[in-house]
């Protein structure tokens, strides 16, 4: 009978993964371990709702918007398909938006009820918690009934954009103005929201956005308020 000495294997072992394994039995790895590998699948989801720090410069911010409109233009024929474009675009944003800060306050959420305190709410907290000020003014038309106004001397997004003189008129506040179609539609005020460039030697980019009401938010407004 042989007496060959049986030397232990010197081949590398293989790591230990979380699993089954038939020679032996459930594999549980140490906790150490296993932090360690949460730690690094980290993901966007993972971030707290609650967090309120902006966490996208200008740099980034100017080169997104920038391709967007690329992109849109090699996609649209007119103008106004343009503009069309990125108010559809905008609209996603506003939605979520108000979804996000319905989430964020909780059990503190205020709905609001009418029309000029969700176009303050507009004015004063969407436009701060997204291009770091408030919009400078909130009118109401006087000779319509139905149509506000929102001034923005100096809008943050136009400031990424050069547009060629043969696009004539084209505004890219576009975007902003389905941002607050976005918002007003989810909240139940639809209406329909244009951007238009005001002409204004010391503000060249001065943007006012133009918000068409629907006639039954303006009755509504009338039946539970009054005039």
């Amino acid at each position: 009978m042989s007496q060959e000495i049986i030397q232990p294997s010197t081949a590398k072992t293989t790591p230990l993964k979380p699993g089954y394994n038939p020679s032996l039995g459930p594999i549980q790895l140490p906790a150490s371990y296993q932090n360690a590998v949460v730690s690094k699948g980290k993901t966007i989801y993972d971030q707290s709702l609650s967090r309120r720090t902006p966490e996208v410069n200008i740099a980034s911010l100017s080169f997104l918007f920038a391709g967007i409109v690329q992109y849109v233009q090699s996609q649209s024929k007119s103008i106004q398909d343009i503009e069309a474009r990125l108010n559809a675009l905008g609209y996603g944003v506003g939605t979520k938006f108000l979804e996000l800060v319905t989430l964020r306050d909780g059990k503190n959420a205020k709905r609001e009820t009418r029309i000029v305190g969700v176009l303050q709410f507009i004015q004063m907290q969407v436009w701060k918690t997204l291009f770091g000020k408030p919009a400078d003014e909130l009118q109401k038309a006087s000779d319509s009934e139905n149509q506000y106004m929102i001034f923005d001397n100096v809008p943050l997004i136009s400031q990424f954009i050069c547009v060629p003189k043969e696009f004539g008129k084209l505004n890219v506040g576009a975007f902003t103005a389905g941002i607050i179609e976005g918002v007003l539609d989810a909240a139940h005020f639809q209406a329909n929201v244009g951007a238009h460039t005001v002409d204004d030697e010391g503000s060249p980019l001065k943007t006012v956005f133009l918000i068409d009401f629907d006639h039954a938010v303006i009755e509504r407004e009338n039946i539970r308020f009054g005039k």
